[in-house]
């Protein structure tokens, strides 16, 4: 019996009786059914529906058919919303709020059918990863047995009736749903964390392959954390039915293992971090599992762990049954510019030189695509080492080269061409950019440039573009299965002043750490950290009290000291090789066009600087503004575009009352299509929007 969602009630024993019935294609890969039964609708990782009822003629007819506003799931609105919610058999499931609640939702009216969160107390405020992180997953028997789970902010995953939201009482640790993951969590030479104070979370959701659910890890932002030896970075894979742990892949190699070498002087034992913190694919055909790794300990200083740093942002391939070890490729060695690999992996199969051909594709915070066979690991375009700047930072190992993708695998701004790239709105403008960037350090156009020691009056950092925030960041790309082509949004204006200095006296054991001689230590936490309902009072780390240090910015009259666009829309066709259009993406910020010195210019679209990303249908691709603005011809607000595909053309939009913070998704529901986009920022606390076109 499928369930009648007009009908239904909140009762749990009549969700129970309505919902039991088996989802006969829970199992089904892809989304060909209008479902979306994962984060990236699919275990590829292509955000892409096959679904065309909404298309180019009539996107601009959508209406908001529900909202769901999260702001009561905790004590205060989440301002930070950046879940994309999953869909199976016409339900919305998702996590939301300041608790992260999971919820479940009728995918038709958006009416609340069930919901479960965890009081964590101590262990929960102290989260290194807050909020309501990035969504959760979906798993079924095909008989019945359907199952969500969740990662709880204190880390903990979490087996929930996916009918009914009870915990599984099958299991866990205890038997009751809950698998503590903090548990084999460890630091230092083996040595298990505090299951309370120990730093380890996670914001993206788990991957469900098979009956196997795939967990990774994050920790504290890694720019001023107050010890290198910190909790090591885990992935782990878990039966569903019972979540007794099946393999585990360690991203620092231990003694015996592949890589270890590559940490000098023993620095595996002594240091931390090299979690898989955004989302994990997997190739079912050729059971493998592809993992993006982060950063070591700390971001800007490596000091205190020489030599290359395996697995330290590497695309790592490993057996889905095991958990083996069976290729990698390290996108920068010796990590030191916070380049962490924040996208899922592509599983994609192409056509490239009349061969058919099974590649992965990562797309990167340096707005490059590295692509590999999928089996071998061999890179399907050349990427040579090429030499990069050494720095004289005290005590710091330097690679001399780095892994460079060819030119026409780059979607985004690349090295800077100076001072071409500098703001070009007047020659007045252009002029104070270039006096201005005499306060920086910009050798090799902003690529590979190492951090330096800052200091007020002096050199104030070393410019970096696409280092931490830059180029495509966690909500990823996407791609069509049926062309092979990559839509990749990418943040181009985002310049990283990397300047480091001593950590306050007995604050730290790093050597260095984000900061500035001359200017007063500034703690770089997560976002949402502190907001957890639990979180205590006080903080742990030096606050500054005294006079503001003023310091010149990277703006030039309030404006980017470079040029737009500030954002991108980038299409790649991987059959090829190349970028086959690039389109600003986002509204024109209204502090450019209602500059008093930019007044009758003819500005065309800027796009914007931020991180968000797109859903693929039949024939459109579908992202958000991030920014809201107020350009006159309509209320103040931001944009839901579609583009068309082919082409790039903005050929519909709709407003939305705040900017796009979680990727969009698609769905079907009884002939009707709906999309599904979470909003917040500002002052509009985290909402679910769900439009489509009106009934007839």
């Amino acid at each position: 019996m499928k369930l009648n969602l007009k009908k239904s009630v909140m009762a749990l024993t009549m969700l129970a009786t309505g919902l039991t019935s088996a989802i006969a294609n829970a199992d089904e890969p892809g989304t060909a059914n209008g479902e979306w039964h994962h984060y990236t609708g699919d275990m590829k990782g292509s955000r892409y529906t096959p679904l065309d009822q909404i298309n180019a003629d009539n996107f601009e007819d959508l209406e908001m058919v529900w909202n769901f506003s999260t702001k009561n799931l905790g004590t205060r609105g989440e301002y930070k919303l950046e879940v994309t919610p999953i869909m199976v058999d016409g339900v919305i499931y998702a996590t939301a709020g300041t608790r992260r609640t999971a919820i479940a939702l009728d995918g038709q009216t958006g009416e609340l059918m069930w919901l479960h969160s965890m009081r964590e107390g101590l262990r929960g405020g102290m989260a290194p990863r807050q909020l309501s992180g990035r969504g959760l997953s979906y798993w079924s028997d095909g008989n019945g047995d359907d199952r969500i789970f969740y990662v709880t902010t204190g880390y903990r995953l979490i087996a929930l009736n996916a009918h009914t939201g009870v915990p599984i009482d099958s299991f866990g640790t205890d038997g009751n749903g809950i698998l503590d993951l903090k548990i084999g969590a460890v630091q230092g030479n083996e040595v298990q964390i505090d299951l309370v104070t120990g730093e380890i979370g996670l914001h993206a959701t788990p991957t469900v392959a098979g009956d196997l659910i795939i967990v990774g890890s994050a920790m504290k932002e890694g720019m001023t954390i107050d010890n290198y030896n910190n909790t090591k970075g885990l992935v782990r894979a878990f039966d569903v039915r019972t979540g007794k742990k099946v393999w585990q892949f360690d991203p620092i190699p231990r003694p015996g293992q592949f890589g270890n070498d590559t940490w000098l002087d023993n620095s595996w034992e002594r240091n931390g971090n090299t979690g898989v913190w955004t989302q994990i694919t997997v190739d079912e055909k050729n059971e493998l599992v592809f993992l993006a790794v982060e950063s070591p300990s700390s971001d800007f200083y490596g000091g205190h762990r020489p030599g290359d740093n395996l697995f330290g942002e590497s695309l790592v391939a490993v057996d889905l049954n095991t958990g083996e070890y069976k290729w990698h490729f390290q996108v920068v060695h010796h990590p030191i510019w916070d380049h962490d690999l924040s996208s899922a992996p592509l599983i994609m199969d192409v056509t490239i030189d009349g061969q058919d051909r099974e590649i992965i594709a990562l797309p990167t915070k340096q707005s490059y695509i590295y692509a590999f066979d999928r089996v071998t690991g061999e890179p399907i375009w050349d990427i040579p080492e090429v030499p990069v700047p050494q720095g004289n930072v005290p005590g710091e190992w330097y690679s001399p080269t780095q892994p460079m993708p060819p030119e026409h695998l780059h979607y985004g701004r690349g090295k800077l061409n100076l001072p071409d790239d500098f703001i070009d709105f007047t020659p007045e403008m252009r002029a104070a950019a270039v006096e201005k960037s005499k306060n920086w350090d910009w050798s090799n156009g902003g690529m590979y440039n190492p951090p330096l020691l800052g200091e007020v009056g002096g050199i104030l950092g070393a410019i970096n573009i696409g280092a931490t925030t830059g180029g495509t960041n966690w909500p990823g790309a996407s791609f069509d299965p049926e062309t092979g082509i990559v839509y990749a949004p990418a943040a181009t204006s985002i310049l990283n002043n990397l300047s480091m200095a001593p950590p306050p006296e007995g604050y730290s054991n790093v050597n260095y750490m984000a900061g500035r001689k001359g200017q007063p230590f500034r703690m770089r936490n997560a976002a949402g950290t502190g907001q957890n309902p639990d979180a205590p009072d006080e903080v742990n780390y030096p606050v500054y009290d005294g006079p503001p240090v003023e310091i010149p910015s990277l703006t030039i009259e309030g404006l980017s000291i470079l040029k737009p666009p500030y954002g991108v829309l980038s299409a790649i066709d991987m059959n090829k090789g190349e970028v086959i259009w690039t389109v600003p993406h986002g509204e024109t910020p209204d502090n450019v066009r209602n500059h008093p010195k930019l007044r009758g210019m003819d500005i065309p679209r800027t796009g914007q600087r931020a991180n968000v990303g797109v859903v693929v249908t039949k024939t459109l691709v579908i992202v958000g503004d991030q920014q809201v603005t107020n350009p006159g011809d309509r209320e103040r607000g931001a944009m839901l575009r579609a583009y068309d595909k082919m082409t790039g053309e903005n050929v519909g939009e709709v407003w939305m009352p705040a900017g796009q913070s979680g990727s969009p998704m698609s769905y079907q529901i009884d002939g009707r299509q709906y999309i599904i986009v979470s909003v917040s920022g500002g002052a509009y606390p985290g909402e679910f929007r769900a439009y489509a076109l009106p009934e007839d």
